[in-house]
């Protein structure tokens, strides 16, 4: 009596070969579960043993605020128009910190997760995405934060008004989340390789911070510092996301003579360069997941 044949049909192939441009959404989207998981991880774990806890993510933004009005403001005695000073800061770092915090926290995605990664298998996108995604409860709070000292500083005339574009803040976030994402991914690939990269990071985010028009607006630059410096500035593309940001929620009122700074244009162009990165980023970051456990 013949034996009925044994099906030997897999669900699921795991192969170290594929195509450069083999991206895996369609794996991704099949292990969503597992990234809403480390989401949570993310966002249950980051503080658990903190005393202050999630006040953390309220700390930073108004301390930093403070004292860039101290510095910026005070000191160096930079203009914000009509708009309060310090609410003036808090807007610019409240949109920089989301992009701080994806392209801080994954750019070492291999090499803090190489115990996990070296043992059972899954998308290893799924990590600095989880990271991208819980990153924006950090951000929402911090939003809330900055539309009460809005409504704070608008009860006395200091917060300008509110610009129609106001409808393109999901897409400014979505810019900042995926840029910070690509680039993180770039760095934790090579970081495999060149350990130093870490803490390269964690001083090139500082500077970086200073030529990203954060504390202060771009048409100050273009004023007051020669064209062989200002440029620097002037062609940042994250320093015109955030300058955009700044007049949807302020409508030019920091600028002595008000202009409408926002193109759409230039949003899309740096929505069409964030997905480029990202996609750059995608790429060296599913090659270098190959062999990344023989040298990290």
């Amino acid at each position: 009596m013949n034996k009925p044949q044994e099906n030997n049909t897999w669900l699921f192939e795991i192969s170290p070969k594929s195509s450069l441009f083999d991206f895996k959404f369609k794996e991704i989207w099949r292990y969503r579960d597992l990234l809403l998981l480390f989401v949570r991880r993310d966002v249950v774990t980051l503080y658990k043993q903190t005393v202050l806890g999630p006040l953390w993510y309220l700390i930073q933004p108004l301390l930093t605020s403070v004292i860039f009005t101290l510095v910026f403001n005070g000191i160096a005695d930079i203009s914000t128009g009509t708009v309060n000073a310090f609410l003036f800061n808090l807007a610019g770092i409240t949109i920089w910190n989301y992009f701080a915090e994806c392209l801080k926290a994954t750019s070492d995605t291999f090499k803090k997760n190489e115990n996990i990664f070296g043992k059972v298998y899954f998308p290893r996108v799924i990590m600095p995405l989880s990271i991208t995604v819980s990153n924006l409860l950090k951000l929402g709070i911090q939003i809330c934060i900055f539309i009460a000292f809005y409504v704070y500083f608008s009860l006395s005339d200091k917060a300008g008004s509110v610009s129609m574009y106001i409808l393109w803040t999901p897409v400014i976030i979505f810019i900042m989340g995926l840029l910070g994402l690509g680039l993180g991914m770039i760095i934790s690939s090579m970081v495999t390789k060149y350990r130093d990269l870490t803490f390269l990071v964690q001083f090139g985010i500082q500077l970086f911070m200073y030529v990203s028009a954060v504390m202060y607006p771009i048409a100050i630059v273009q004023e007051k510092l020669p064209s062989y410096v200002s440029w620097i500035v002037e062609y940042n593309p994250l320093a015109h996301v955030i300058e955009s940001f700044r007049y949807m929620v302020f409508s030019g009122a920091y600028m002595e003579n008000p202009t409408n700074d926002f193109s759409i244009l230039n949003i899309l162009l740096m929505l069409g360069i964030s997905f480029i990165v990202f996609l750059f980023g995608l790429i060296i970051f599913n090659r270098t997941e190959r062999n990344f456990i023989d040298t990290v």
